[in-house]
């Protein structure tokens, strides 16, 4: 970086980008003395011109090619967008600097304040900082999979219904309780009791549910209707036990 480059502020991100200029003096009179790029020129090679700021990286060639190739130069087609850690400091330098950089806007949308400048040959220059809170480590994944309870008052009868109508196979069962699954879904049958009573309700996830409610309805499972695409982006439809635990399936879509 240049020496006079003030510490309160650099780039951040990564960036690697090969361009055109039309004039090598100009372009680094910009980077270096408006921007603030530490300028290397190569010595090696055809003309060209190196720019660098912590690990942002431009390789700039006398022109640059449009889409039909030499014969087309098309200065000032790019845009870049570089990160810093402080915009406001940044902004302020390139303003004393002689620049003409955009005010200041927060861009909601990509949660960042941001302000554009030209360099001589017209390329679109972004510079924008983070606003959204620090990404803040993630704790150990300690909870794979939910299983709900049904409780029953006859769980060899619950068995027999889930497994023949509803599909779902037995992981193990006794005559007070029962581990059933079906694909990614488990679910637990257990004895009504004053602790385990009254009735449950669960919510799975399906990757097509009118296939699977067209299959539930000839198996004669007790079917709430047909699949109904919800405002909320599911496509829902329900299903009641023996005794009137309800399960919801339901697909997402776009």
């Amino acid at each position: 970086m240049d020496a006079d480059q003030p510490s309160q502020f650099t780039i951040i991100a990564p960036v690697s980008r090969f361009l055109g200029a039309t004039d090598f003096a100009q372009t680094t009179r910009f980077y270096r003395d408006i921007l603030g790029f530490e300028v290397q020129q190569s010595d090696v090679g055809p003309p060209a011109l190196n720019v660098c700021w912590g690990p942002a990286r431009i390789h700039f060639e006398p022109h640059e090619y449009g889409p039909e190739g030499p014969e087309e130069p098309r200065p000032g087609s790019a845009v870049v967008f570089f990160e810093t850690d402080n915009i406001e400091e940044l902004h302020a330098s390139v303003r004393s600097r002689g620049g003409t950089p955009t005010a200041l806007e927060t861009v909601n949308g990509i949660k960042m304040r941001v302000f554009e400048i030209r360099d001589p040959d017209g390329h679109t220059l972004w510079f924008g900082q983070s606003f959204a809170e620090p990404d803040r480590p993630r704790p150990a994944r300690l909870v794979e999979k939910l299983m709900p309870e049904f409780p029953l008052s006859d769980v060899p009868s619950g068995v027999d219904y889930y497994c023949n109508t509803l599909g779902f196979s037995v992981n193990y069962a006794q005559s007070d309780l029962a581990v059933l699954d079906r694909d990614d879904v488990r679910l637990l049958l257990v004895a009504k009791t004053e602790r385990h009573k009254g009735i449950g309700s669960a919510y799975a996830y399906v990757h097509d549910a009118d296939a699977l409610h067209e299959e539930l309805r000839k198996r004669g499972a007790n079917v709430q209707g047909a699949p109904v695409s919800q405002p909320w982006g599911l496509r829902e439809f329900r299903v009641l036990d023996i005794e009137g635990n309800q399960i919801t399936f339901g697909e997402p879509f776009e």
